[in-house]
This record gives structure tokens, C-alpha cells and sequence, in this order.
């Protein structure tokens, strides 16, 4: 990767100045550091990206609850996860 050394303070300033590559950044390394308090910090900043990384977790891990806070707090594809999770059992059962 080539932006390894760039720190969380600097990216942190960067995001506060409103560059959303940052913020991008910081829920990377949120992400990669199991670090879901920090996403959801940053989902409620409104960054996109951090609802969209919050959204693969809840929904690999069946977390409906999650998917519906996640959509509440402006990520609206966690809606859709959640929709599909709601109809996949039932459609599975009438096949």
C-alpha cells in the first residue's frame, strides 16, 4: 500500500476539513482494526464509506438490528440487506 505512513491525526484533520478521501481512509483502518465503534462514529459523520463496511458486517453476520441502525443513521443500501435478509428463509421455503 503507499499511503501506510499518513496518521490518523493528519487523516483526522483532513476529514474535519471536509475531504472525504480521509474519511474514506479512517474507516478503512477502522475496518481492518475490528474497530466498530470508530465506523459507526464515522457512519454518523456521514461517511458513506463507513456505512457501506458496517453494512457487509452486520449482514454476513445476520444482524437485522444492525442493518436497521445502520439505515437509520443514512446508509440507505443497509435497507436493502436487510429486505433481503427478511425474504431470503421465506423464499428458500417455497422453492
Amino acid at each position: 500500500m503507499a499511503n501506510t505512513n499518513i496518521d490518523r491525526e493528519t487523516l483526522r484533520e483532513l476529514a474535519d476539513e471536509g475531504n472525504e478521501s480521509a474519511l474514506d481512509r479512517l474507516a478503512d483502518l477502522a475496518d481492518a482494526a475490528d474497530e466498530v465503534g470508530e465506523l459507526s462514529e464515522l457512519l454518523d459523520e456521514g461517511s458513506l464509506h463507513a456505512g457501506l463496511l458496517l453494512t457487509q458486517r452486520a449482514a454476513a453476520a445476520g444482524d437485522l438490528r444492525e442493518l436497521q441502525r445502520i439505515h437509520d443513521a443514512g446508509y440507505d443500501e443497509a435497507a436493502n440487506e436487510l429486505n433481503r435478509l427478511l425474504k431470503t428463509p421465506a423464499d428458500k421455503h417455497h422453492m
